[in-house]
């Protein structure tokens, strides 16, 4: 369960660099009499008991079993907390060079057997597929260490501590406090008859935070594996001056305008690149990347990595086929270099595959998932003071795609837009609306910030510096 809006597609893939399948939800019934948490010997005798029942010719099983918690809190007052136990065992079946996939949430012996089934028929009624391969045999991994044991036993009381001092410190300032806090902890396992085991143990925590005022608003987020570098005092508090410095906000004309672009609003932007870096994309022509690889498209200060083994990122050490994912450098000084593959595109394009596959079968192919930007020594506030004119912009939202070869993108700023003279933040702004090419953005970056892990709401989290833009797009001022 993902408790904010995320952008599809693949709208489950961004949340654990995987395409997850929907996982039903166990009721509490279910839940006392099925098993809730599982441990990764209990999934592994599932995953065997689905393999020996296997009627195909090839059987594979992805497994998710998963914890998660939120509270959610408006107008000051926690007005919600919920938790949530799913597991979903996906079963794939290949019969005759035609593959299929069934789900369910239970484990007894008839479901398993029935889900089993119904993956063979469904696949025996599909068209064959030329460009299936052979499932895997048995891989290595390299290990990556995602669980915390903190985030894992995080309980309400936690979380309604820390919420209630983020309440009390808006009450005190006459502002309204809104948002969420979550944690959660996950497990996964993928195995397939051709003697294929990986497992994969992580958990994530967020909170975000808007403080609102009567004509003004601020926002902060973060989100992490470790639950202890997520300081909600903090965020609150930054979020509360971005609402005090934007009260009375001003209306400025619209136009070209040079940027200082948060890591929250340069992630939401950014991610619209993600699927153009997949080979399948770029087969199927409709990658912003078709005819300009190996040309200097961005500016010289751009070099961007796929890299799951990065210390700040999350995902899986393979992809939905059980490959090994490996770091891919996707632009390197401005240059986009790489694409990433799946197996059966690599085999097309006669290239190596990246392990950036999604489960099969799919649409997409394949998707770099753990975006990672270099970043520079340039903070915030010395690109403010170096801006003689300009904008800062806190974050980003509802980004539609206008032109996607050009990768023209519009959306809206919101809570806290403001305007720089003469080095410094001069007043609270109206949003803007935006018309901007990626592209151009990324070819017009004065300044980089260190990368950090971001958090928006229109993409998936990705390291990321903050921006310093030149000549970005703001094409109409909205109502607010």
């Amino acid at each position: 369960m993902k408790r904010t809006k995320k952008k599809s597609p693949p709208s489950r893939a961004r949340r654990s660099a995987g395409a997850k399948k929907h996982a039903p939800s166990l009721s509490t019934a279910a839940l006392a009499e099925n098993g809730a948490r599982f441990t990764l010997a209990e999934l592994q005798r599932i995953a065997g008991r689905v393999i020996s029942y296997g009627e195909a010719d090839e059987t594979e099983i992805e497994i998710d079993s998963t914890t998660d918690a939120l509270t959610r809190f408006a107008n000051n007052t926690i007005h919600q907390n919920v938790a949530d136990h799913t597991l979903s065992i996906s079963v794939r079946a290949v019969v005759d060079g035609r593959t299929a996939r069934a789900t369910t949430n239970k484990t007894d012996d008839e479901s398993l057997r029935r889900v089993v089934a119904a993956a063979a028929t469904l696949a025996r009624h599909q068209p064959e597929n030329p460009d299936l391969l052979p499932m895997l045999g048995p891989q290595k991994y390299q290990k990556v260490a995602r669980y915390f044991d903190a985030t894992a036993t995080e309980n309400p009381m936690d979380r309604a501590r820390a919420v209630t001092r983020v309440c009390k410190m808006a009450e005190k300032k006459k502002q309204t406090a809104a948002g969420i806090f979550a944690s959660g902890s996950h497990q996964s396992v993928l195995a397939n008859s051709k003697g294929l085991f990986a497992s994969h143990q992580y958990t994530d925590a967020e909170f975000s935070v808007t403080i609102l005022e009567e004509k003004s608003s601020g926002w902060a987020k973060s989100s992490s594996p470790n639950i202890h570098d997520i300081h909600p005092d903090e965020l609150a508090e930054s979020a509360s001056n971005k609402a005090i410095a934007s009260r009375n906000p001003r209306a400025l004309e619209p136009g070209h305008y040079t940027a200082i672009l948060e890591p929250s609003a340069v992630l939401d932007i950014i991610g619209s690149l993600f699927l153009d870096f997949s080979a399948t994309s770029v087969l199927d022509k409709r990658s912003c990347l078709n005819d300009r690889m190996g040309k200097k498209i961005f500016g010289e200060n751009i070099t961007l990595w796929d890299d799951v083994y990065h210390p700040l990122q999350l995902g899986t050490p393979y992809d939905g086929e059980g490959l090994p994912r490996q770091k891919t450098l996707l632009v390197d000084r401005g240059v986009p270099r790489n694409l990433v593959y799946s197996r059966a595109t690599a085999k097309k394009m006669k290239a190596k595959p990246t392990g950036h596959g999604l489960p099969l079968p799919n649409e997409y192919g394949e998707a770099p998932m753990n975006l990672v930007f270099a970043g520079g020594d340039k903070s915030v506030d010395d690109m403010i003071r170096s801006t003689e004119r300009g904008i800062l912009v806190t974050r980003v939202w509802y980004i539609r795609e206008v032109d996607p070869y050009e990768k023209i993108l519009t959306g809206m700023t919101r809570d806290g837009t403001f305007l720089i003279e003469n080095g410094r933040i001069a007043a609270g702004i109206r949003n803007f609306r935006f018309n901007q090419s990626v592209i151009e953005m990324l070819s017009n970056v004065e300044m980089l910030g260190p990368a950090v892990r971001a958090a928006g709401e229109e993409s998936f989290e990705m390291v990321v510096p903050a921006m310093k833009v030149g000549k970005f797009h703001f094409s109409e001022v909205t109502k607010f």
